[in-house]
């Protein structure tokens, strides 16, 4: 009796045993699948500081247009700007001030030698551009302003009133289309033109009386630093 009792229960254990390996065996839950987050897309809002140079050429106007010929040379600065964008469009507001070497000469009949130099030269310009990523390309216009210095000396005059020097303040405009590229999120580089023209002015005294002004067109080009 014992025995069959003892049978009994084993077979009920093996079926049972056997009833429990064919039930699906339980997993672990999958990991969460990764979350990629795409990386901002790049914008030039913001001030920035920068550096530029380049090379001016041109003619003096009014009397100065005979009396100094053709005027070239290279100049050299510090620009301080901000830009704000919306969309692929970007707005801005940049000035720039420094050195400039342009200048022109000539040997007059008499004899007389007669020179001037646009000795610096400061913009404050609007700049509108479209932004391919990194990319800018813009235009800009404002203020132009620079001081011409200019020499005579005459020795057909009697002595004492051979030599003439002045220095003008002279305002103008400028005008200007450009590109721009940021190799990292604060470093841009750009090269633009510009075309620059100071009004006349009077300079000199009688009988060398006359009056000058610069129109120039400048290649320049800058790195920036942006905050």
């Amino acid at each position: 009796m014992k025995i069959s009792i003892a049978a009994a229960t084993l077979a009920a254990f093996a079926t049972t045993a056997a009833s429990a390996a064919d039930l699906p065996r339980r997993t672990d839950a999958a990991p969460p699948a990764p979350v990629f987050t795409a990386a901002p897309a790049f914008s030039w809002t913001g001030f920035y500081v920068g550096v530029n140079g380049g090379y001016g050429f041109g003619g003096f106007t009014r009397g100065g247009d005979p009396l100094f010929g053709n005027a070239s040379g290279g100049l050299v600065g510090g620009t301080l700007g901000y830009n704000q964008q919306f969309g692929s469009a970007v707005l801005g507001l940049e000035g720039d001030w420094g050195w400039s070497g342009i200048r022109g000469s000539s040997t007059l009949a008499g004899p007389a030698l007669a020179s001037s130099r646009l000795t610096n030269l400061m913009t404050a310009r609007l700049r509108a551009g479209y932004s391919i990523d990194r990319a800018l390309l813009f235009v800009s216009g404002g203020y132009a302003g620079g001081t011409l210095r200019s020499s005579l000396i005459d020795a057909t005059l009697p002595p004492g009133s051979q030599s003439f020097t002045t220095s003008n303040w002279n305002n103008g405009f400028a005008l200007g289309l450009g590109a721009e590229y940021a190799f990292t999120k604060n470093v841009s580089a750009k090269f633009e033109y510009l075309h620059v023209g100071l009004a006349d002015k009077p300079i000199f005294a009688p009988p060398r009386a006359t009056t000058t002004g610069l129109q120039s067109n400048i290649l320049r080009a800058g790195v920036n630093y942006r905050f």
